[in-house]
């Protein structure tokens, strides 16, 4: 929210008051509070009649540095608040420092440093003790506007070629500098400035990040109100922000979801091809089947079948029973695709339609969300009558739960956890919770009461949805996708940037409807889709109004499918040691090209290509014709799909058919590569290949760990590499099974167990 018009004034109607100087301050050994006068005070007459500003700095983690602000202190919190599970886990270790004027805090390789003397400011400091940012003198305040709101106001320092990214799923330029962006969730789709998943956390080029603690609305102006500085406010009477340590984008990521919860590791096969019956299709038991059969007919594995919105009846959504006359056996069915080795996932959402029998039971046990006077909540959006779940009562909880635990008890796997953005705030919750601030953490609670359900009926490990709504701490219950997108590159382009921004709020894993969800692609877009949707985390075929069947558009995107479907399974043993990390670490699958080459600057501005992992490099197409445009970093490349080299850094200008696409391996990576192309979900030691690209630099020692089906380390490879000699040489740890070593450079390769000598050619 903007406040100010221009430089000297404020907008008609706005009165802001700003922290000046400290008249007082109280210090203990790990946190410390200021009392900042909102004007020069010349003389005890100055203290009457005027505001004060209460700042309490301190330490929720080691590393992570808190600031709050609050005007008057009498506000009740009716809730909700950010759980952090982290705290559990993490040890702020903080202790303050004084000296004379200038007082400390340090937590970590962070410290926050005030100076009594000066005008009113706070500078925050790396472990070598420079400036990371600041606060300046209008960085502090609160401001009242024409309609009678109470908002706080908190502004960090920009500085000199700093970028700015994250705040969640965000469609619109991938550097947020420049753009007004509100915390609030709305279901706009991909084309828009609003979003589905909204975290009110960012991450700077400058090694910080910031994440401002409350989960209403928040009002980001990055560098679009004072063009120096990122402003934050909140309709409040306090405000609480972090300021989180680097120095790398990694440590940024792994503090943070140290905090606020690190991603479940989802089971090895929600990783395989997802195909759905898509929404407003025709689809009955015997489309379902011609699907899965002319999936094997052409040679195309399938792990995942999903049944969209029109598995229930019309006008009845959401009362979880199948519509009879489409699907007459639903267990006998569910029981037929399993036994082809497919897993089910159900098209769920949080609302209830007034025509279903679940309406009626809602209201009479008060499990429907009410407005003040009693009345439940509805309107005709979505389904007629639609009225909404409230998931803050323990016993709807567990009424829904009972509705899905039917469906797993049937055979179904999974659950898309559609919708959870179109939440009102003029209702009453269950347990008193503030309307506006459970806005936005509705999704977290709805998506958290399914996760569970599926990991205490399937077990750790299985567990994994397909959800469209998040906020912060939502990474703990993946997978996300990126909403309803055009079929188009325009909508192709726009939703990588939304994963790449999402990624850079915490979210480890991440996917999005190939081909396009509104309307039909042509056979170029939904061909150029298919190699990026691959290569993601989670790879769905799903649309509206048209099925996503390969066949659909032609034998050459049978081919483009095929070709990428068991290009990932081959690459499992590396995904899934990919995922097992963003699991430990926090840090994400798909990693903007800055999380993994933070120094070179070129890589802050690159929105159209991304890291899988730390060792491949993926640009996807965007174009029909195959032009395309990425940047390589420095070293010698290697194309994994021709084996071709290419140096940087450089940008590239190539063209590529519909069956290929810049897919780079690092210098110097070691692939573990799968023997089963059939599945995501194998041995992985079975017939196991290290692929080793070069050029290695003098000597390289690199350990290959390989996870199981848990995530568990199962074997350890150490692959030293002596360039000078050529000569490489493997030795395992953990298992006697035979693989083989392939030298991508050279094309020598090794068989056996154990040690393995490799000569060089």
């Amino acid at each position: 929210m903007k406040f100010t018009d221009g430089f000297w004034l404020m907008r008609e109607g706005v009165r802001a008051c700003y922290a000046t100087e400290i008249r007082d301050l109280r210090v203990d050994a790990d946190q410390f509070t200021a009392y900042a006068a909102v004007k020069q005070v010349q003389q005890r007459g100055d203290t009457l009649n005027t505001p004060l500003i209460t700042v309490d700095c301190f330490s929720p983690a080691e590393g992570i540095i808190g600031v709050r602000t609050t005007h008057h202190a009498g506000k009740v919190n009716h809730g909700p608040d950010f759980e952090f599970p982290g705290l559990d886990t993490v040890t702020a270790a903080a202790r303050t420092r004084r000296d004379g004027a200038l007082t400390e805090l340090t937590s970590g390789p962070l410290t926050l440093r005030m100076d009594g003397d000066g005008p009113w400011g706070m500078t925050f400091l790396d472990a070598r003790g420079c400036r990371l940012t600041g606060v300046d003198s209008k960085g502090t305040a609160f401001a009242t506007t024409p309609d009678g709101a109470h908002h706080m106001i908190a502004q960090l320092a920009l500085d000199v070629g700093e970028n700015i990214y994250g705040l969640g799923e965000r469609f619109t330029p991938y550097v947020k500098n420049g753009q007004t962006v509100d915390i609030w969730q709305a279901d706009g789709g991909t084309s828009s400035d609003l979003a589905y998943k909204n975290i009110p956390f960012y991450l700077s080029s400058r090694g910080y990040g910031v994440f401002v603690n409350h989960p209403g609305k928040v009002s980001f102006e990055i560098g679009s109100e004072s063009v120096g500085q990122v402003q934050f406010s909140v309709e409040d009477q306090s405000l609480e922000y972090y300021i989180v340590a680097g120095p790398t984008p990694k440590d940024i990521l792994a503090r943070y979801t140290a905090l606020t919860g690190r991603p479940a590791l989802p089971p090895a096969w929600s990783f395989g091809l997802w195909l759905t019956t898509s929404f407003c299709t025709s689809y009955d038991e015997e489309t379902v089947a011609s699907f899965v059969d002319g999936m094997a007919e052409r040679d195309i594995p399938l792990s995942v079948f999903h049944f969209d919105c029109f598995w229930m009846r019309e006008y009845q959504w959401s009362d979880f029973q199948w519509d009879p006359d489409v699907f007459p056996d639903p267990v006998g069915m569910l029981a037929r695709l399993k036994e082809r080795g497919l897993r089910i996932s159900m098209w769920i959402n949080p609302y209830i339609a007034q025509k279903s029998p679940l309406f009626a039971e809602g209201a009479e046990h008060g499990y429907l969300v009410r407005r003040p006077g009693g009345d439940i909540w509805q309107w005709d959006l979505w389904q007629p009558g639609m009225a909404l779940v409230d998931f803050t009562n323990p016993a709807a909880r567990e009424w829904y739960n009972a509705k899905l635990r039917v469906l797993l008890d049937q055979g179904v796997d999974c659950f898309k956890t559609d919708f959870g953005e179109r939440v009102p705030t003029d209702v009453v919750w269950h347990d008193g919770s503030d309307p506006e601030r459970m806005h936005n953490y509705y999704a977290q609670i709805y998506n958290r009461t399914v996760f569970e359900l599926l990991e205490k009926e399937r077990g750790h490990g299985e567990a994994v949805l397909f959800a469209r709504s998040a906020t912060a701490g939502g990474q703990q219950f993946p997978v996300h996708w990126g909403g309803d997108c055009f079929a188009s590159f325009t909508a192709m382009a726009e939703s990588l940037r939304g994963g790449l921004s999402l990624s850079l709020s915490g979210f480890g894993f991440w996917s999005h409807d190939i081909g396009g969800f509104e309307g039909t692609p042509d056979p170029a877009v939904f061909k150029r889709w298919l190699a990026f949707g691959l290569l993601s985390s989670h790879s769905r075929l799903h649309g509206n109004v048209s099925y996503r069947v390969p066949w659909a558009f032609g034998d050459g995107a049978v081919d483009v499918a095929r070709k990428f479907t068991l290009l990932k399974h081959r690459l499992m043993p590396y995904l899934y040691g990919v995922a097992a990390e963003a699991h430990r670490t926090g840090i994400p699958m798909m990693r903007p090209m800055l999380l993994e080459f933070p120094d070179d600057p070129t890589t802050r501005m690159l929105d159209r290509q991304y890291m899988l992992g730390p060792d491949l490099l993926v640009a996807p197409v965007f174009t029909e014709d195959g032009q395309v445009e990425y940047y390589v970093p420095e070293g010698t490349w290697t194309h994994l799909l021709t084996g071709e080299t290419v140096t940087g850094p450089a940008w590239r200008h190539e063209t590529h058919g519909f069956d290929s696409l810049p897919l780079l391996v690092r210098p110097g990576a070691v692939l573990p590569w799968g023997a089963d192309d059939q599945r995501p979900d194998g041995d992985w030691l079975d017939g196991l290949t290290l692929r080793a690209f070069g050029p290695a630099p003098a000597t390289t020692d690199t350990v290959v760990t390989l996870v199981d089906l848990t995530g568990a380390a199962a074997a350890a490879f150490r692959v030293v590499r002596d360039s000078a000699s050529g000569s490489t040489r493997v030795t395992a740890e953990g298992t006697d099974r035979p693989y083989r070593v392939i030298v991508e450079e050279t094309g020598a390769t090794g068989q056996g167990a154990g040690t393995v000598e490799v000569p060089a050619v």
